[in-house]
């Protein structure tokens, strides 16, 4: 059985070893620490899904979402937004941008590995 790749965003290196360390059980992991890293990245790897921080320096979650779902190469890429902050503006903008799903912080990990599965399995 192929591992689906994914690609946690975050500039908090913390959230990224926490996440990667869970969800590496059964995907292939790959992590970026800011938006235009990990806007190289996609283009680079082809990941399955994105996990993707909303606030981060040099370049924020909603352009790098909305960078990769302009491209006609990585537009089909799934992008999930990830933020501490769960006001109904976020998801609005969110989902503007083409992101394709939303999960605020603090992340409970069986959640999110349910929330992914639901995602690398709608087409």
């Amino acid at each position: 059985m192929d591992r689906k790749t994914i690609l946690i965003v975050d500039d908090e290196k913390s959230i990224r070893v926490l996440v990667n360390r869970f969800l590496s059980r059964y995907y292939t992991v790959l992590e970026a620490e800011n938006g235009a890293v990990a806007i190289d990245v996609v283009r680079r790897e082809k990941p399955d899904l994105v996990l993707m921080d909303i606030m981060m320096p040099k370049l924020d979650g909603y352009t790098a979402c909305a960078e990769i779902k302009d491209d006609e190469l990585t537009r089909g890429t799934k992008v999930i937004m990830l933020t501490s902050i769960a006001y109904q503006l976020n998801k609005s903008l969110a989902e503007k941008i083409g992101a394709d799903g939303y999960i605020t912080k603090p992340l409970d990990l069986k959640e999110l590995h349910a929330a992914i599965e639901q995602f690398l399995v709608t087409p």
